[in-house]
């Protein structure tokens, strides 16, 4: 975790934040100053951000919004104060509508971003957040600003790397965030816009989504329309051990080819989860991001104890083989 610190001052109205990151200050400083990158980050797992203004100049704004899984939407505008490249940046910090107007009764804050070199080409980066008032402080602490900035600053170390040399070859990977939140990663060789088919369209879904091998899809019904429903079934073939099963849920948010988010539970049973599906691509390869969340952390246990990982493994790479590979 880059994070190192994070301290609030409440004499002084201040919370700073200390990160490490393991690439140069111009690496780092170049991913505060792109919206493209910083849409990677901003913003912590499950509410991705999209800036869709960007000035970067003093006086400049840059207005965004966070979605939550189930479409909320949280609006923000910079307005840049000073701009020091690669070292140094400030900006106010305001909560916005849909418009770009300053919401009443929420803070503006003012936030220093400084990049320094730490080491052998890594950076320490100090953020320093100034509230206008006690009562500022511990709204914005309430809202959960802390927690939701260390798992924000989580996933900067994707973003610094390329994106090859930060997954390829590792396989399926299994991240815990905590006891009810797992991110699962996967880069597969191939565009954005044709894994977000392989996703959502039947007849390419089943090539590929079977887990290991001896199992066959005996029903897929897919949708990328909010509100309706999705179903898919397996069944074990020849002298393969298990007996059939399948999953289903409701699609919650569509935004192709980058985000899809939609319930899941297995058939005949209760108990669902929330499935936040994201993708990003770079020099031809795309990063699979998958934020599940579970209803507690029994379930959460309980279903990758079934070898969930291993299975999804296997099914990318007869994604890469069979529909990537004959693309």
């Amino acid at each position: 975790m880059p994070v190192t610190d994070i301290t609030t001052d409440a004499d002084n109205l201040t919370m700073t934040v200390a990160a490490e990151f393991a690439a140069p200050v111009e690496r780092v400083w170049a991913a505060y100053n792109d919206p493209r990158q910083l849409e990677r980050f901003w913003g912590p797992p499950g509410w991705p951000a999209t800036f869709t203004e960007w000035d970067h100049t003093v006086g400049g704004r840059a207005i965004y919004h966070m979605t939550s899984p189930q479409g909320e939407k949280s609006s923000g505008a910079w307005e840049f104060l000073t701009i020091d490249a690669p070292h140094r940046f400030e900006v106010l910090d305001s909560f916005v509508d849909a418009d770009g107007n300053a919401l009443d009764g929420f803070p503006a804050m003012r936030m220093a971003f400084a990049f320094e070199a730490s080491g052998d080409n890594n950076t320490r980066m100090t953020t320093t957040t100034y509230f206008t008032s006690a009562e500022a402080l511990e709204q914005v602490t309430a809202m959960g600003m802390v927690e939701g900035t260390k798992m924000a600053m989580g996933q900067l170390d994707a973003v610094l790397q390329d994106l090859r040399d930060y997954a390829q070859g590792k396989g399926t990977r299994v991240e815990l965030l905590d006891d009810t939140h797992v991110r699962i990663t996967r880069l597969v060789d191939g565009p954005r816009e044709l894994v977000w088919r392989a996703h959502h369209e039947p007849d390419l879904i089943k090539q590929w989504m079977l887990g290991p091998d001896g199992w066959e899809m005996t029903e897929c019904v897919a949708t990328t329309t909010v509100g309706e429903s999705y179903r898919n079934s397996w069944a074990p073939v020849g002298d393969t051990e298990g007996e059939p099963f399948g999953f289903e849920g409701e699609v919650l948010l569509i935004e192709a080819p980058r985000r899809a988010v939609t319930t899941e539970r297995m058939q005949g049973m209760p108990t669902q989860t929330l499935n936040d599906l994201n993708l990003y691509e770079e020099d031809g390869a795309t990063l699979v991001t998958l934020l599940i969340e579970y209803p507690d952390l029994e379930t959460r246990d309980m279903i990758l104890a079934t070898g969930m990982a291993d299975g999804m493994e296997e099914s990318f790479k007869r994604l890469e083989r069979e529909v990537l590979g004959a693309s």
